[in-house]
């Protein structure tokens, strides 16, 4: 009797798991027959960041939350998520490996990912070209400055004594741009790491606790609009490939290379200028919804509203497609061995 009782017990088990697995099936194969349309109607799209509030970076991301809505249509809604950590590289792991992969993750990392990955940074755990880039917001030129009280009137003044930057992740623009000029050009910049986001480190700059600090421009522009037109910072060189718009006057740091190879360099340091604020999904989501979000990024990019966002605080939308993102991302990858090992040596610690 008890052996007849257990066996029923087995059998029901197996009979429930069964179920469970066609009813699982069942919802996958619906889910995959709807149209990206359909698919999106009512759902929440988490909207992550790879870093604290308050910076450009959540500023960028929270505008696409607000407007990116407007044209996914079936009353989809967008929640903003803060994932800081090592620069994102928290965040662009979570993404890679633990996040939903059907287009209800949308995620806006640091530029630097793909050299990152190139380059074999520790604790990296993504490949970027397996995610699926849906678009970019805008360029993202790196200022470095200087407090109104420093010695300090050139890059060229680093190379003859030190100036303390504040820093926060090591996989950071922030901290990234001035050690590879440390490395290339002889520059003596010191990070004082430990910052949690280029807010709080310019607030260091501000209180004394450093002399200078590298952040993005439009972190700059939304944060101190007044910083630069009233004279409290320098600006010594921008980490760009060319001079911004904004910033005529004030040379790129490739301008300070004095041979071919400082430039190649460079050059391929600095591409990640070209990825600037974008925003990616995870990978393995369907072509047809992966399409179908990049439609909607490229319209709310035109959104007179969504532009007005970022006009009000002097910054501008310099948008790039998602093919066309895809390509520069890819570029990234196949970069030449030989210039891989000298962008290694100028890139490392």
């Amino acid at each position: 009797m008890a052996r007849s009782q257990c066996w029923c017990a087995v059998s029901l088990r197996t009979l429930a798991l069964c179920i469970v697995s066609v009813l699982m099936h069942c919802s996958q194969s619906l889910a995959q027959s709807l149209s990206a349309e359909q698919f999106f109607a009512g759902k929440t799209i988490d909207m992550v960041v790879g870093y604290p509030p308050g910076g450009s970076n959540d500023i960028y991301s929270r505008n696409v939350g607000r407007h990116i809505t407007k044209y996914i249509p079936g009353a989809a809604r967008v929640l903003p998520r803060n994932m800081p950590g090592a620069g994102s590289l928290v965040a662009a792991n979570w993404a890679f490996n633990i996040a939903p992969r059907d287009g209800t993750v949308l995620v806006l990392l640091s530029p630097t990912i793909p050299l990152d990955e190139k380059l074999g940074t520790p604790n990296i755990k993504f490949q970027s070209d397996r995610f699926a880039w849906i678009g970019r917001i805008a360029t993202s030129p790196n200022p470095l400055m200087v407090w109104h009280t420093s010695k300090a009137t050139s890059l060229k003044d680093a190379l003859a004594r030190e100036i303390t930057l504040g820093g926060t992740g090591a996989g950071s623009t922030v901290s990234v741009f001035p050690n590879v000029l440390n490395k290339l050009l002889g520059t003596r910049f010191k990070l004082v790491m430990g910052y949690k986001a280029s807010t709080e480190a310019m607030l260091a700059l501000e209180r004394g606790e450093t002399e200078g600090h590298s952040t993005s421009w439009e972190n700059l522009k939304a944060s101190h609009p007044d910083w630069l037109p009233s004279g409290k910072i320098r600006i010594l060189t921008v980490f760009a490939l060319e001079r911004p718009q904004a910033l005529p006057d004030i040379p790129t740091a490739i301008e300070f290379a004095t041979t071919d190879e400082q430039r190649a360099i460079l050059r391929a340091v600095l591409n990640s200028t070209l990825i600037g604020k974008s925003v990616l999904t995870t990978p393995g989501v369907p072509e047809d919804r992966v399409a179908f979000l990049r439609t909607a990024f490229e319209k709310m990019l035109r959104d007179p509203e969504f532009i007005a966002d970022f006009t009000n605080i002097g910054l501008a939308v310099e948008p790039l497609t998602g093919l066309e993102l895809q390509k520069v991302v890819a570029e990234v990858g196949g970069m030449p061995a030989a210039l891989l090992d000298k962008v290694k040596a100028a890139y490392g610690d």
